[in-house]
């Protein structure tokens, strides 16, 4: 067993295979996946484990160069304002959530948490580490 770090086998595969720019999205319980994209569902119940705690872990571990945000997660203002907090040295660019959702289709993966409060969603973009 590993002694710390990703512990979810699914995630760490994703995680070793990645290659610059190639993008991960972490989902709320209720966007959409599209067809041929890998879905690793970590939804337990409604809240767990949150998107924030999924964002945080996937920080950790992933070293990101951008990161893609609907524009509306403004309006979700709690996850908004703990994502400026982890996000504050990591560019961001804003779509609307429908051009998200398109973006969505180019995702190695979609982690879906237990989310259930509205855009919270992002799509982190695999940087390099040199």
């Amino acid at each position: 067993m590993k002694r710390r770090g990703m512990l979810n086998s699914h995630i760490a595969k994703v995680l070793a295979d990645l290659g610059h720019t190639d993008q991960i999205v972490i989902a709320d319980a209720g966007l959409p996946v599209p067809n041929g994209v890998t879905k690793i569902d970590l939804a337990l119940r409604p809240g767990t484990p949150s998107f924030i705690e999924v964002v945080t872990e996937l920080l950790n571990e992933m070293v990101v160069e951008q990161v893609t945000l609907a524009e509306e997660v403004e309006t979700n203002v709690e996850v908004d304002q703990e994502l400026k907090h982890r996000l504050d040295k990591i560019p961001t660019k804003y779509l609307t959530h429908e051009l998200f959702k398109e973006r969505t289709k180019e995702a190695k993966v979609v982690i879906r948490t237990g989310e259930t409060t509205p855009f919270a969603n992002c799509i982190l973009h695999a940087g390099v580490n040199f």
